[in-house]
Formats: structure tokens, sequence, C-alpha cells
């Protein structure tokens, strides 16, 4: 008996040993250091590589969040134990069936050419990329419903490898629920950048998810580059044509703040943004009296909110033909480049190629430049 019972304490101990030995070496396999991405812009998010996983954490999903979100992106020959780590979801390397819930995610994965990845979309309307439309129509990409209010029960048939949602705070019930039932929901922030090319370097985060870092690289140092060549173009010039942005909406005159991406690509563009003192986040709620006293005589109006026309301008409120831009039509909006079911292109691919927008607003304010350039978003309104 004496022999038996020192076998077995003899036998656990080394089973203690053991188990101590696994778990020290899966601890050991987490938490080795890693080495981040290099990111030059961009802040809500990073990229961490391990030996045999990565980690992909996001910082701000929402302006003022009070939490970052991790996702664990193990190799396929990965044996990790991930409780260890406290992940928010686990993404496998290879992503064979994808949900995205913005159009500004979709121009990723086309130019990631993932795009036949894409299965599910709330809202499919609102796509204008041709080559996802096609997708679209050939029922390639099931409609979810509403954003706001997403058909979950399709969603959960049609088994996506992950989600990519955005929210504005952490109470969303529709994506804990598609959590809850065991599919990654990635938080993706591009929205909350302060810059035009902080927001197009996101593809380095769909970069990360399909393995393609190096392809979302190179395609980011393009864009970055085209970006950077038109601003020192524009630099040059000496005339800062006077610019009016927004519209009315319900009495109040919606415009960007001078902090905003969009007014930095007014000030890389070299013209003179009539608000681009302002140091406000997000955009400027103003009277219709105060902008017409310092715009009436602006040279340009840019983006005068979705109105197609002149006349439709004018039927919306007849102050607007007051400003010396409506009167000379030196008006360009952006709402009349759409796609086949209506969507505004503008929406969808200026988050990724803020060097296309920029181009276009040196185009129509030193037309000058850029000679053999035609205008992509912006056109003269109707």
């Amino acid at each position: 008996m004496a022999y038996f019972n020192k076998f077995i304490i003899t036998l656990l101990f080394l089973t203690l040993l053991v188990g101590c030995k696994n778990d020290a070496s899966k601890q050991k396999n987490t938490n080795s250091t890693g080495q981040k991405t290099d990111l030059k812009y961009a802040t809500g998010f990073s990229i961490t590589q391990y030996d045999n996983y990565k980690v992909l954490e996001i910082n701000s999903p929402w302006p003022k969040s009070d939490r970052s979100y991790r996702y664990g992106i193990p190799s396929n020959s990965a044996i990790i134990d991930w409780k260890y780590e406290n992940f928010d979801g686990v993404v496998d390397m290879s992503i064979n069936k994808i949900i995205v819930t913005s159009t500004t995610h979709i121009p990723a994965l086309e130019l990631l050419n993932v795009e036949q990845t894409l299965i599910g979309f709330p809202g499919t309307d609102y796509v204008s990329s041709e080559k996802t439309r096609q997708r679209i129509n050939n029922n390639q990409v099931r409609e979810l419903g509403a954003n706001g209010d997403i058909n979950t029960e399709i969603l959960l048939e049609l088994k996506p490898d992950a989600v990519i949602g955005y929210g504005v705070s952490s109470s969303n019930k529709t994506l804990e629920t598609i959590k809850n039932s065991g599919i990654p929901v990635i938080y993706n922030g591009d929205w909350v950048e302060t810059s035009a090319l902080a927001k197009a370097e996101w593809i380095k985060f769909f970069g990360a998810l399909y393995n393609k870092e190096k392809e979302a690289d190179s395609i980011f140092n393009q864009i970055e580059n085209d970006y950077l060549n038109a601003k020192a173009l524009a630099k040059k010039v000496t005339n800062q044509p006077t610019v009016l942005s927004g519209a009315m909406h319900k009495d109040v005159w919606y415009l960007p703040s001078g902090t905003s991406p969009e007014a930095q690509i007014l000030k890389d563009a070299n013209v003179n943004y009539l608000w681009s003192d302002t140091t406000e986040k997000g955009s400027l709620a103003l009277s219709f009296e105060s902008v017409f006293e310092k715009a009436q005589d602006a040279d340009l109006w840019l983006s005068p909110s979705y109105y197609p026309s002149f006349e439709a301008l004018e039927k919306a409120s007849q102050h607007y033909s007051k400003f010396e831009a409506f009167k000379n039509k030196n008006i360009y909006t952006f709402a009349n480049t759409a796609g086949e079911t209506g969507g505004v292109l503008y929406y969808e691919l200026g988050t990724a190629r803020p060097d296309l927008v920029l181009k276009d607003i040196i185009k129509i304010c030193h037309p000058e430049l850029l000679k053999d350039y035609k205008p992509f978003f912006f056109k003269p309104l109707k």
C-alpha cells in the first residue's frame, strides 16, 4: 500500500510538472515580443506580428471610445491556446466569406482583389462599384436589410468567417448577437481618423485580415505618393480662390470644420476655405445669415449637399441664389456621380482614394494645373 501511495504521489507530481511546463510554453508562445507594422498616418488600429500569429487591435472604434478591441489571427500551422490572450475574436487567416457593413469597406476588398469573398451587405442599393454591383445582381451578395437593423437570421445562415462592423458606441445589440453566435465581429474605425491619408491607410487593416500586408502597403504607398505629388503641384500656385461648402438642413447650414479631413484636403489644394481657421470637431452648424455674410462673394461653392441642379437648389431655398457662386454657375457636386441604383460613389470610394478627391479639387480650383486630368467625383452642378 505504501508503495502504491508513493507511486500515486510521484505520478501526480509528474503530471503537475508537465502541465506547468505546457502552460509556461503556451504563455511564452503568446506573449513573445512581436513586430508592429509601421503606420504612417492612421492611429485607430495597430498590427503586431508574432512567429505564428498576429494581433489586430482597434484603438478607436468610435469617438471617445473607452476601450480597445483585440483580435487574434493565427497562421494555419499555429497551435495556441487562445484563452491566454483574452481576444475579442479569433479570425482564420484564410477568409473565404466576409460581410462588411459600410460602403467604405468595399473599395479595400476590390483593391486587394478579394471582392469575391463578400457574401452579404446591409443596403445593397447604396453600393456603386460596377464590379460589386455585378456580383449583387448575380445574387452572389445577399441583401441584409438596413444597417441599423441587420437581418441576423440571413446573416447567420450565410456563416461568414468574419463580420466587419462599425458603431457609435459599444451598445449594438445586433453585433452582439452575431458575436455571441461564434462569428468574429471586427470593428472598423476608419471614419474616426482625422486626416484623409489616415483613413486611406485602413486598407492595411484588411491586408492583415487577408494576409495581404505587402499588397496593402504597396497600394497605400501609391495613393500616398499621388496625393503628395498633387499637393506639391498645387503649392506652386499663388492664386487662392475663396471656397464655400455645404448647405442648409432645416435652416441650419452644415459645413466642414477647419480641423476636418475635408478641410485638410482643401488646404492641400491651396485654396482659401473660408472656415479653415475653425477648430471644432466634426461639422459646423451655422445660421444662413452668418454663412452669407462671410461667403456671399466666394469664388466657388463645393458639395451643396445632395442637390443635383441649380433648379433644385433654388427650389429648396431662394436664399441660395443670392451667392455669387450661384450667379456665376461656379458650384460643383459629387452627388451626381452615382451607381446604377443611386449610391453616391464619393461616399464609397472617396475614403480609400483621397488622391482622386484632391486632384478633383485642384482641377476645379486651379484649372491650369493637371491639364489632362478629368475630375472623378466632382462635376459642375446641372
